[in-house]
Formats: C-alpha cells, sequence, structure tokens
C-alpha cells in the first residue's frame, strides 16, 4: 500500500528525482506519416499536450485526425529535466505521460481534438487509467493559448454534463497552461505502428462528447 500511495500522489520538488541537462536523443522523421517529430508550431500551426493514459496508445488516437501534421509522446507536468521512462513509472517526477499535437486549425479545429481526447479515455480515474495506476496516467490538457484554455475548459464542463446524465463520476482533467515538454525515447515514438500487436490499455467510457454551445 506504502509502494501505491508513493505512486499516485505527486512529489514535491525537492522530493523528485533531480534528472539531467542532456535531452533524450531523438530521430526527425514520423514513423507513421514521415513529418518532422519535433515540427515547431509555426506558420499558422498550433500545438497542444493531451495526457489520457499510456501514450502508447493516445498517440495513436491523434495520428489518425484529419489535419493534424505531427505527433510524439513524452513527458510533463511534473518537476524532473529529461526524465527517463523507468524515472517516470517510479512516481518521483510529477511527470505524466503525454502526447504533443501539431495540428492545422485550418483543417482540424481544437474542439475536434478535445472529443477524441475526451472519448478515448475515462477522466474521472484520478492517478489512473484502467489497470495502469500511477501518477503518470493522469488525464490532462496543457495548452499554449488563451482561446485553446478557453476551448477545453468548456469542452471539461460539457462533457461533464453528458457523464453527470449517464451517471457517471467527476472528472478530475487538469487544465493548465503547457508546461516544459520533454520527449520520451526514441522505442515510445509511434510505438503502436512498430509494434502492431503491443500494449494498449486505452479505452474511452462510452460517454459521446458533443461540443458545448459556448465553443461552437
Amino acid at each position: 500500500m506504502a509502494l501505491l500511495s508513493k505512486k499516485t500522489s505527486i512529489p514535491a520538488r525537492d522530493e523528485a528525482l533531480p534528472g539531467r541537462a542532456t535531452p533524450t536523443p531523438l530521430g526527425g522523421k514520423h514513423f507513421v506519416n514521415g513529418s518532422q517529430i519535433k515540427q515547431p508550431a509555426v506558420n499558422g500551426l498550433e500545438e497542444v499536450l493531451f495526457g489520457l493514459g499510456c501514450f502508447w496508445g493516445a498517440e495513436r488516437k491523434f495520428w489518425q485526425v484529419p489535419g493534424v501534421v505531427t505527433t510524439s509522446v513524452g513527458y510533463a507536468g511534473g518537476h524532473t529535466p529529461n526524465a527517463s521512462y523507468e524515472e517516470v513509472c517510479s512516481g518521483r517526477t510529477g511527470h505524466t505521460e503525454v502526447v504533443r499535437v501539431v495540428y492545422d486549425p485550418a483543417k482540424v479545429g481544437i474542439d475536434q481534438l478535445l472529443k477524441t481526447f475526451w472519448e478515448s479515455h475515462d477522466p474521472t480515474q484520478g492517478m489512473r487509467q484502467g489497470n495502469d495506476v500511477g501518477t503518470q496516467y493522469r488525464s490532462a490538457i496543457y495548452v499554449y493559448s488563451d482561446a485553446q484554455k478557453k476551448a477545453a475548459e468548456a469542452s471539461k464542463r460539457a462533457y461533464q454534463a453528458a457523464l453527470t446524465a449517464a451517471h457517471r463520476g467527476t472528472i478530475t482533467t487538469e487544465i493548465l497552461d503547457a508546461p516544459e515538454y520533454y520527449y520520451a525515447e526514441e522505442y515510445h515514438q509511434q510505438y503502436l505502428a512498430k509494434n502492431p500487436n503491443g500494449y494498449c490499455g486505452l479505452g474511452g467510457c462510452g460517454v459521446t462528447y458533443k461540443p458545448p454551445v459556448e465553443a461552437a
């Protein structure tokens, strides 16, 4: 029980692992669509970070959305710079597993991405997602603009209403200005495309997301 408690509470900054100054080495090309994994959000492109459980399955959800330019997986929301996967899994970094989504807003709106986010996991589970337990599996939306934050908060209210009507629990998703994003190791990038039979514990809760009137 002590281990479970440790893994389901975010450590204070002075309790977190120190990490390292050197970023994780990462190749340049997206395994699925050949885009640049580290594509900057420039020339009209935008980016957002989503945490919705194990990032292997989460990334696949987003690279399939038309209008998404590139995706990658990494760690954010914690204290440890350039953390390794093993360090994140220890519960001593404070990070959650996230997908960085770079998209063309002329082709896909933030609300379509939010629909994918809400319907692809159960956002009421706190520090877990299904059988995956730990701080790295918490639900999160990390935004880069006031417009994204407004849309995310409106979508949370709308989805909570839908969940309540379906007799489901309270959303635990954190919505914050984007913290530092640290790319995960090469083998995690587009993992389920490289390993089609790989593990994916991601699953929605069966409640449809409908865009709120205020975000329309």
